[in-house]
């Protein structure tokens, strides 16, 4: 089992860390990569399942989950005992474009 970040999630990582590091301090900044990082570890193990992509089940794709953690959203799919990570956004970001972007670019 493994996680695995794509590089649109990881470019996702690197946006919002340049954006949080410039309006909070490095610590804080830390203390929410960990959180991102340990919740993902929790879906890997199965011990924690997120829910289905509410945009995405309205058309019936269900594949796709999302967890949340205080400052992010994390969007990942579980194909066999691997979970992908496809989007990581900010609470306050436009979720809604963010995923339309990311469909556009398949």
């Amino acid at each position: 089992m493994a996680v695995i970040i794509l590089p649109a999630a990881q470019d996702d990582l690197l946006s919002l860390q340049a954006y949080l590091l410039d309006k909070w301090s490095e610590a804080d900044w830390l203390k929410a990569e960990d959180e991102n990082f340990e919740k993902l570890a929790l879906v890997d193990t199965g011990f924690l399942t997120g829910a289905p992509v509410q945009e995405l089940a309205s058309v019936g794709i269900f594949e796709y989950q999302n967890v949340f953690t205080s400052h992010h959203k994390l969007v990942y799919r579980r194909i066999n005992a691997d979970v992908y990570v496809y989007a990581v956004a900010a609470h306050r970001q436009d979720f809604q474009t963010l995923l339309m972007k990311r469909l556009l670019k398949m």
